[in-house]
């Protein structure tokens, strides 16, 4: 259950200006340890500030919905929610300029497969994933443990397509709308965006599947207002209600706000971030590849050029980059 989840305990939060307080923590944590020797105005202009890191992520979160979207065999939702999660709660407490998006991104979705139990191998997961699929599967394996360590082993995610099954039985059951099918596709296309906003660290997931159900019958120019405040909360008591009507209310608003972010924007900022990078966590820096052989050398292994430890991200940086779609 949702009340009793390490989802409600541990990630979620009172509103959206936690969530930043939380990225700026580390976005400035990350720079008085990596700027000890660089002046503060240098600094401004050498690191991502908390609002360059927040619209890179938004157009890396554009990316995970496409690949998603685009995965073959086709992704069950459950498997796309709750890489969502994974992602999200990634960078709550780590910098993008200390673990590039384009290198977890990826692991979210393969980590989300495995929990949602859709059966796909290495093997099956990076053929979805263009240039060298190889080095996109050593990405991805080396930083799955990673991954489950920053999300401190809190796997279970708690989406809103079930609830949203639960409202469409109780509408054809409970309620006189004629045809509750049709609200699907409404349904849907509001699911897909709520992910690009910060609802599901916000809200429960029965809140999200109800907006959801409000919105999409709203789009068929429906009203289910006396069904929520005569049938579903009859019980509730005002003040629950308008606790829940104002809870839906912000999540449509939110919805209805997503937008992507500029093109031209986002490029600066990457290139803004080549520079800024936590070199010992790029795969691709000579300081990182040192300490892969030390670490192989004290395991007393074999090292070869061709060893699985000497990772690239191209592989994943062109399945996720703008213009591969």
């Amino acid at each position: 259950m949702f009340s009793t989840s390490s989802q409600r305990k541990f990630w979620t939060f009172s509103d959206e200006s936690e969530i930043a307080r939380h990225r700026e923590k580390h976005n400035l944590e990350y720079i008085s340890k990596h700027g000890q020797h660089i002046d503060e105005y240098q600094r401004y202009n050498f690191f991502l500030s908390p609002e360059e890191e927040r619209l890179l992520l938004k157009q890396y979160e554009l990316h995970l919905k496409e690949f998603c979207k685009r995965f073959m065999p086709p992704m069950p939702k459950g498997v796309v929610g709750t890489a969502f999660h994974y992602f999200k709660r990634f960078y709550l407490y780590n910098s993008s300029m200390d673990y590039h998006p384009k290198e977890i991104l990826a692991t979210c979705v393969y980590l989300a497969c495995k929990v949602e139990e859709f059966n796909v191998s290495i093997g099956q997961f990076v053929a979805n994933i263009k240039g060298d699929r190889e080095k996109a599967s050593d990405i991805i394996l080396n930083n799955e443990l990673l991954l489950m360590q920053q999300l401190n082993y809190h796997l279970t995610i708690h989406n809103p397509f079930r609830p949203v099954e639960g409202f469409l039985i109780d509408i054809k059951t409970r309620c006189t709308l004629a045809n509750p099918e049709r609200l699907r596709s409404g349904i849907d296309e509001f699911l897909e965006k709520v992910f690009l906003t910060e609802a599901c660290l916000l809200y429960a997931p029965s809140q999200i599947a109800l907006a959801a159900v409000l919105h999409a019958a709203s789009k068929e120019q429906e009203n289910l207002d006396s069904y929520v405040t005569d049938m579903l909360f009859r019980d509730a008591g005002q003040d629950k209600l308008a606790i829940l009507i104002e809870a839906v209310r912000k999540i449509r608003s939110m919805v209805k706000m997503v937008e992507s972010p500029a093109r031209e924007r986002v490029r600066i900022i990457e290139k803004k971030l080549d520079r800024c990078r936590n070199q010992e966590n790029n795969p691709d820096s000579e300081i990182y590849k040192r300490r892969m052989r030390e670490a192989l050398d004290e395991d007393d292994l074999p090292h070869t050029g061709s060893s699985r430890m000497s990772l690239d991200t191209s592989g994943i940086s062109q399945v996720l980059s703008p213009s591969a779609s």
